[in-house]
């Protein structure tokens, strides 16, 4: 019996049977034969109930190639009828079996005859009154008298659940949960265990772990005199499983039963290798094991069981590994609003920093830090973030944006601090001299009230829910060491502060594949001295501004490099154009012109000789290093120094140095030359020996078709993929948010490029990149450092046209080691495969 052809369930009731279980006589229907009975085929039940003797009752369950995807309800006691009620009455008595004749036509008729549910609740007193009542109901209701033949009965119902699996409703809830379209269904024919009657009769459901944290314990509920999974949804009326001071438990009550029960789910833990749910049900005192499912866990729960499994030689670290989804531990990293709590959603946005953070609203950096700074927690709200609101932003839980994409600002910035963002909610309309937002539903929310952003879903929430915390334990180090083991390529942090290198060290990256050195400049202090270098007329005196921020940056990399203890460290030159250090309104150029003893005049007119049409394809990058030599000079002068302080202090330090936006060769050497001329002044002022090396981030698409030229005047090339995708397609990655989710659903793209690397067209360019530049310098270092790097797709294709390394925001890092991991390990399974073949 396969999974494939009869489904989870039927397969998992196979083994509990070889397993030596006390499981109810059964017989599983594969897909293809419920698919012909949904198509109009008659049920063989003549066959089918030849297994069970005479007059027998039966349930049908559902059972799909994968428990997740749902299906139609359990259908039990099918072959009531009023022979059989006669009978029942003689044996169990006549208000238990009344019961189940009621619990019969109950469902029979909501859910075979699909008849108003409200002519059919179940009476507090199932009497023969009762009865008599719900099988005249039924007749008027029907046109016909409630079955009595148990074929007819079962034929009913096993159409009634095929054609339901079918149905519209049904095909879209499983495609919203993954399965495929033609996903089939089989079915369960089972004999009935009463769970009513003399003796010790009752039914439960059993687990031997937590759901939310793995921990290896005894849950469930039992329910005497009840069916199926009563137990759950009763309240005082249902006993505890185990000893417990809040009242009578089951191991009291049916000692031996209860053992058997354990002995039940330890041999399915290790023989099934898995940690299941159990239904049970005592007839008599005597057990019926009558299914078993999968523990639904939450992601701490999922990598702890993976691990324990593993650790208890049940399964192989390789599998463990393979068990856990990786988004599973993206969440573990940060707060999540619990499973179950109420949500007053206000709007949706694009998911862009996972998890939540709660707190009063404020719309501007400068308010987030005076909220900080009073210890309120705060979402900073704006329309799009610039630079300039970092401080805010380190001083916020959360930020919420208007505009944007998975790449924009805030998306990144958020992605690197791990703080929960929701951008591109565009429903949002954000008064900012009111001070409100207004929601899509007309709502209105002032500054100071709270709101819940939600960075895992894109939901923005009214309010404060109930919250889960982050969770690393043991478990989570344990499997990204044996992912480590497993995994064949690199897997580096973006980092631009000490506070992102000592996240990524602690999370285990490789090194830094990216410093954006751009955020070390807009603290205040800082700040004020780019903006009087950008209004100095000569270059002496752009170098004479920038003396004063050489020992400020050469801090900044020394702790760095402190930090990440030897590893390697790839620090981007500057990139942004230089507009983005001025103010846009009159009032901050006017503080401006004070600040800096210049008439408004000239500082307007600065300004504005600084405006560009499209700034991202402007002055920047490598451009400003070329027409504006001082600032790259003083980088390279701060790197070096550093790396001589750094390496006294502790490993030796090989910095890694990316030129930014090239798109000519001789744009590198030019750059270069005056890299190495700063090194060798270096060098002669200290005598000290330093080495260093240097590289191209490869954003632009002449840059990759030109990668063979640019190589050899470099030693590493890092695919710059968001800038790449940007100007491969056209698309303005702050401004694509606004229509991209149409354009996905009308099958333009198959997903937004910023967030799925395409392969097919910025893939090309990256292949052809990769290809040229090898050829030309075989032994290159090449790698991605775009933030699509910590996403699987693009890993897997990473590790398909041979890079060294990928590189993600810090919080992104360990589910890019196991993914990288699962990657590998797939490939080796795959190679094993073809070998046995």
């Amino acid at each position: 019996m396969s999974a494939d052809i009869h489904g989870g369930r039927a397969k998992c009731l196979q083994r509990l049977i070889r397993l030596n279980m006390p499981v109810p006589k059964t017989v599983a229907l594969p897909f293809r034969t419920v698919h012909r009975i949904a198509a109009g085929g008659v049920p063989d039940t003549g066959a089918i109930l030849a297994h069970f003797g005479p007059q027998p009752l039966l349930s049908v369950r559902p059972s799909s190639q994968d428990p997740d995807w749902g299906g139609p309800g359990a259908i039990l006691n099918i072959g009531m009828c009023d022979v059989r009620h006669a009978q029942l009455c003689d044996e169990i008595g006549e208000r238990a079996a009344t019961s189940l004749y009621l619990r019969f036509i109950q469902s029979f008729a909501t859910h075979v005859a699909r008849l108003d549910d409200e002519m059919f609740t179940l009476p507090d007193t199932p009497d023969h009154e009762a009865l008599a009542l719900a099988l005249r109901t039924y007749e008027e209701e029907a046109d016909e008298p409630f079955p009595q033949d148990v074929g007819r009965q079962l034929a009913d119902v096993l159409r009634s659940m095929a054609r339901a699996w079918e149905g519209t409703t049904a095909r879209i809830l499983r495609k919203a949960k993954g399965a495929p379209e033609d996903a089939g269904l089989g079915l369960v024919v089972q004999q009935m265990v009463l769970g009513v009657g003399p003796g010790d009769s009752g039914s439960g459901v059993i687990q031997f772990v937590d759901p939310l944290t793995g921990e290896r314990q005894v849950t469930g509920r039992y329910l005497s005199q009840s069916q199926g999974r009563d137990a759950l949804a009763a309240g005082s009326e249902a006993l505890y499983l185990t000893r417990d001071p809040r009242g009578p438990s089951l191991e009291e009550l049916c000692p031996e039963p209860f053992a058997e029960l354990v002995a039940c789910g330890e041999r399915a833990r290790a023989r099934l290798r898995e940690e299941m749910q159990i239904e049970f049900t005592l007839h008599g005192g005597r057990l019926a094991i009558l299914d078993a499912i999968r523990v639904n866990r939450g992601s701490r729960a999922k990598v702890r069981i993976a691990v324990e499994l593993a650790e208890d030689g049940i399964i192989s670290p390789e599998e463990a590994v393979m068990r856990v989804d990786p988004q599973a531990l993206s969440e573990l990293l940060h707060r999540q609003v619990a499973p179950g709590a109420a949500r007053d959603v206000i709007t949706r946005g694009i998911a862009a920093s996972p998890g939540a953070a709660r707190g009063r609203i404020v719309f501007s950096a400068t308010d987030a830090q005076a909220s900080a700074s009073r210890g309120e927690d705060c979402i900073l709200v704006r329309r799009e973030t610039t630079p300039e609101d970092i401080r805010g932003m380190h001083a916020a839980v959360g930020v919420l944006t208007v505009r944007g994409g998975v790449t924009s600002h805030a998306a990144v910035i958020g992605r690197g601090l791990g703080l929960p963002c929701v951008v591109g909610a565009s429903d949002l309309r954000l008064d900012r001299k009111a001070k409100r937002l207004v929601a899509p539903d007309g709502r209105r929310f002032a500054e100071g009230e709270t709101i819940t952003v939600d960075g895992t879903t894109g939901e923005v929430l009214a309010g404060a829910p109930v919250m889960v915390e982050a969770a690393l334990d043991g478990a989570f180090q344990q499997l990204l060491d044996w992912a480590d083991a497993a995994r064949d390529i690199g897997v580096r942090a973006n980092a631009d502060t000490p506070a992102d290198a000592q996240t990524a060290r602690n999370f285990r990256a490789e090194g830094i594949g990216l410093c954006r050195t751009e955020h070390m400049f807009f603290e205040a202090e800082r700040l004020s001295v780019m903006r009087e270098m950008i209004f100095a007329d000569t270059g002496e005196d752009r170098a004479a501004v920038l003396e004063r921020l050489l020992p400020m940056q050469r801090g900044d990399f020394a702790e760095l490099f402190e930090i990440m203890a030897g590893s390697p460290v790839c620090i981007r030159l500057f990139d942004p154009p230089l507009h983005e250090f001025l103010p846009s309104d009159r009032q901050g150029m006017r503080s401006l012109a004070d600040v800096l003893d210049l008439p408004l005049s000239d500082v307007e007119a600065r300004v504005e000789a600084l405006e560009e049409y499209n700034p991202m394809l402007g002055m920047r990058g490598v451009r400003l290093g070329v027409t504006v030599p001082e600032i790259y000079e003083m980088q390279a002068r701060a790197i070096f120094e550093a790396t001589i302080a750094a390496s006294k202090r502790g490993a030796k330090v090989v910095p890694e140095i990316m030129i930014p936006l090239v798109s000519a060769m001789r744009e590198v050497e030019l750059v270069k030359t005056r890299i190495d001329a700063v090194a060798v002044n270096v060098y002669n002022e200290t005598g000290a020996d330093f080495a260093y090396k240097l590289g191209v981030m490869v954003e632009t698409p002449r840059a990759a078709l030109r990668a063979g030229d640019i190589a050899p005047h470099c030693q590493f090339l890092s695919f710059g993929t968001n800038d790449l995708t940007q100007m491969t397609y056209g698309l303005s990655r702050d401004d694509a948010g606004r229509f991209m989710s149409a354009y996905v659903k009308a099958r333009v793209f198959p997903e937004d490029p910023f967030h799925t690397l395409d392969i097919d067209g910025v893939g090309e360019l990256l292949t052809m990149g990769a290809e040229r530049a090898r050829d030309s310098v075989p032994g290159i270092t090449l790698s991605i450092c775009g933030e699509h790097g910590g996403s699987r797709s693009a890993i897997a294709f990473s590790r398909a046209i041979g890079l060294d390394y990928v590189s993600c925001s810090p919080f992104r890092v360990p589910a890019a080691r196991l993914s990288a991991a699962q990657l590998a390990i797939a490939d080796r399974q795959i190679g094993d495969g073809l070998e046995v073949g």
